[in-house]
């Protein structure tokens, strides 16, 4: 089922806790970016991760499981009547997770894995690319043309932003890489808190720190650009206590105040990009002068 495309009226936001930690944590978020969603106007997916595969050490919390989640993403999807969405890691997760879940996600580091994104496309279901930390915006193309090849259905696709390597332990984000990752023909999304993270920087490197304090000024540059269509952030209703992500996640309060900023300006710049092409390439005008009039005029210098 494809939610969301172009043009879009409003912005997708892609939000919950990092971690499906227990249902009541999962049925508080939601709730509250429910309420959020319906005084500003976005279109909301619930996110949550049943596993984190990807952990900087192994005495770092993984999760409980699909087998023992499933029923609480359900839950929310059918008391909210929102659409539900979570990270896929193995290919035989894919039509597990379909059964529940209305787009499947894949993780930044398994971005090139050819044939989880293809049990993902064959679904049906939407497809959600995290791009990965190492890659170049323009090589997503190649990503949107696995799903396409791969699927008879019309799955849609979001390709996401989540910040560049920089050196050890550090992330950038390169704002270019909106406008080419748009060139896809995808929806193009901002996962703004995993772009605060500073990996395996905490302690002995068996976690993973933040800048939080970027979140607004990442937000409100990511939404300028206009090619963004959507942001992803993950939401906490006590960071500091999560069990994954403590340094990045969003409270409540943040949360909020990030939104109110944010979508208002989404649909501010929304049209900016279509003056884009007066910047590219072309021919150089040169100026030719009337004697007569001593006026102006434009001519190119290929004319």
């Amino acid at each position: 089922m494809k939610f969301f495309s172009k043009p879009q009226k409003k912005p997708f936001i892609i939000a919950g806790p990092c971690l499906a930690e227990s249902f009541e944590l999962m049925d508080e978020v939601a709730e509250k970016l429910v309420c959020l969603s319906e005084s500003l106007n976005f279109d909301l997916i619930f996110k949550a991760s049943f596993d984190k595969a990807n952990r900087s050490s192994l005495s770092s919390g993984r999760g409980l499981g699909w087998e023992k989640t499933k029923d609480w993403f359900l839950h929310i999807k059918e008391k909210y009547q929102i659409p539900v969405t979570t990270d896929i890691h193995e290919c035989h997760q894919a039509e597990e997770v379909a059964q529940v879940c209305d787009i499947l996600q894949i993780p930044a580091f398994l971005c090139r894995q050819t044939d989880l994104i293809q049990a993902a496309a064959r679904t049906g279901k939407m497809v959600h690319i995290k791009k990965g930390q190492f890659l170049s915006p323009s090589a997503t193309k190649s990503l949107v043309e696995k799903i396409k090849e791969s699927s008879p259905f019309d799955n849609g696709c979001i390709l996401t932003e989540r910040g560049y390597a920089f050196g050890y332990g550090d992330l950038v984000v390169d704002m270019r890489s909106f406008s080419l990752m748009a060139e896809t023909g995808a929806l193009v999304c901002f996962d703004l808190t995993h772009s605060l993270q500073k990996p395996a920087s905490l302690g002995s490197q068996k976690e993973s720190g933040g800048a939080r304090e970027f979140a607004p000024l990442l937000a409100r540059a990511a939404v300028a650009s206009s090619y963004v269509d959507g942001l992803f952030l993950e939401v906490h209703p006590n960071p500091q206590k999560a069990l994954s992500d403590k340094e990045t996640q969003l409270d409540f309060i943040q949360a909020e105040s990030l939104l109110k900023q944010v979508i208002p300006l989404w649909h501010q710049t929304r049209e900016l990009k279509y003056e884009d092409h007066l910047f590219r390439q072309r021919e150089t005008p040169s100026i030719s002068h009337d004697s007569s009039t001593r006026e102006c005029s434009f001519r190119t210098r290929n004319s």
